[in-house]
């Protein structure tokens, strides 16, 4: 493992907790909530993984990185796709509603911040998930990782999808 390059919100620097995760690690457990406050585990999901990291639904990349992935979900077969953010599950749920998202999952990392910690995301100064995607293959090891240095900006789709469309 190796700790966090220089990260950024809205061109301000924050400092991720923990360190940075690597191609070939295995995958740390966690913990969120889903939109019915109940817990939601690594554990609880299976095969190919792709987990989309937002810091707030309420912000539009946020809102489009999530719809992105949520569209592509479709088209992937057995992948299963996790966003998780640390909006509380209520405005999870809200969102959901308002954008129908129905091929994959909305979490919340609010409650405990176990996924930000121990995936290296969590913005120690502003208590939100540095954005971000992780593609785990179905024996639980990491298969790409982007922390995004700017949060502002958009990850590398076309990298984590074709990472995971290597997987199957």
């Amino acid at each position: 493992m190796k700790t966090h390059d220089k990260h950024t919100m809205m061109g301000n620097p924050v400092t991720l907790s923990g360190q940075a995760l690597e191609v070939g690690d295995p995958a740390p457990d966690f913990t969120v909530l889903n939109n019915n406050l109940e817990p939601v585990s690594l554990k609880d999901t299976q095969g190919v993984r792709i987990i989309s990291v937002v810091p707030s639904l309420d912000t539009e990349v946020c809102q489009q990185q999530t719809i992105r992935f949520n569209e592509e979900a479709e088209k992937l077969n057995d992948v299963e796709v996790l966003t998780i953010s640390m909006d509380l599950p209520f405005a999870q749920g809200r969102f959901d509603e308002t954008y129908i998202i129905g091929n994959s999952k909305l979490l919340s990392d609010h409650k405990d911040t176990d996924f930000g910690k121990n995936y290296g995301f969590l913005m120690e100064e502003l208590r939100l998930l540095n954005r971000g995607v992780v593609v785990i293959d179905k024996d639980g090891v990491i298969q790409h990782i982007e922390y995004v240095e700017e949060n502002t900006n958009h990850p590398d789709y076309d990298k984590a999808l074709a990472a995971a469309k290597a997987l199957l």
